[in-house]
């Protein structure tokens, strides 16, 4: 089987697409021929080796991938069924996706909803699975399209641009937040009422500001989240799944005490089995078919790599999805 292998040498991260034995999978239970795989920005930091994201080597990579059940000593999984895969530190501490086949453990793959295949399952990948989590905290605190505007930072990004897409096509008034100006038209098509500049989130807010957003869904962070925060509504929720802007909240506990905001981390990563499935359903019926339609570079197997500097360079737009079969 062919599989890109992450090896170092030096103390330099190498990138190399091999013939391996499938006998040198790690163990698992399903046995899984993938057809699609993604280069993710976690992705991209593991194979160029910008990021510690691997600790073990020799590592396959790929967080994300979708294909068919091999064999499988599990009952709930047979073969030829399609199924796919996100999280689980797969692609970091266990073999991932970008190799021809994979074996995990049965607890990780989700079965394909009906009516989605394994190339959309792809474009919507983590970033969108996270996106859908976010989508129904809010609704879980309480949050209708009537409750008022919902904020989205960081929204060119893959989690920020499919929440757009999901909060419009569920009915709620979305805002989106993005530094880059030439994604204004693509955020437009996505379904956001508005595009706000990052700038306007950046400088040091007052505890409280006043009240603009009845929900929000954040991905930067840092001084970004903090100013959300001190703009929301009485009885509002933030959805936090990222920190593109950085790691620390330099806020103050008046927005909870005194507004009941309430802060709800979302973590994809280890979402248990039937949360995940229950997000992949609503992913299939909410996200409407033009989604699919979205800036989408296709890559050989044998070009992941470069793929993955590239995506770091910001030479690509939208999700990256690698062929394997």
């Amino acid at each position: 089987m062919q599989a890109l292998v992450l090896e170092q040498s030096e103390g330099k991260t190498v990138a190399v697409v091999k013939c391996i034995s499938a006998d040198s999978l790690p163990e698992g239970e399903v046995m899984v021929d993938v057809d699609w795989s993604g280069i993710n920005y976690k992705d991209a930091l593991a194979i160029t080796g910008k990021g510690k994201i691997i600790r073990q080597f020799p590592m396959v990579p790929g967080i994300d991938f979708a294909g068919k059940v091999h064999t499988s000593s599990d009952p709930r999984f047979h073969s030829g069924q399609q199924v796919l895969l996100t999280g689980w530190g797969v692609g970091e501490n266990h073999w991932g996706g970008l190799a021809e086949q994979a074996r995990v453990k049965a607890d990780w793959l989700v079965p394909m909803p009906e009516g989605m295949d394994g190339r959309q399952a792809m474009i919507i990948g983590t970033a969108g699975f996270t996106a859908m989590l976010c989508v129904m905290a809010l609704e879980e605190g309480g949050v209708t399209p009537e409750s008022g505007e919902i904020l989205v930072t960081g929204a060119s990004g893959g989690v920020g641009s499919t929440a757009i897409a999901l909060l419009s096509a569920l009915g709620y008034h979305a805002v989106a937040v993005s530094g880059r100006e030439s994604t204004h038209d693509y955020l437009h098509q996505l379904g956001a009422r508005e595009v706000l500049p990052r700038s306007a989130f950046s400088a040091v807010a007052r505890p409280l500001e006043k009240q603009r957003w009845a929900g929000a869904v954040d991905t930067a962070g840092d001084q970004v989240l903090a100013t959300v925060l001190a703009q929301m509504n009485y009885n509002s929720v933030v959805a936090a799944c990222g920190l593109a802007g950085g790691f620390a909240l330099p806020t103050s506990v008046m927005p909870f005490i005194l507004r009941n905001v309430r802060l709800q981390g979302v973590d994809s990563v280890m979402t248990p089995a039937p949360r995940r499935r229950e997000a992949w359903k609503r992913l299939l019926k909410v996200l409407p078919a033009s989604f699919y339609q979205q800036a989408t570079t296709e890559v050989p197997l044998s070009e992941a790599a470069s793929a993955a500097e590239k995506l770091l360079n910001n030479e690509l737009t939208g999700r990256t999805l690698v062929r394997i079969r």
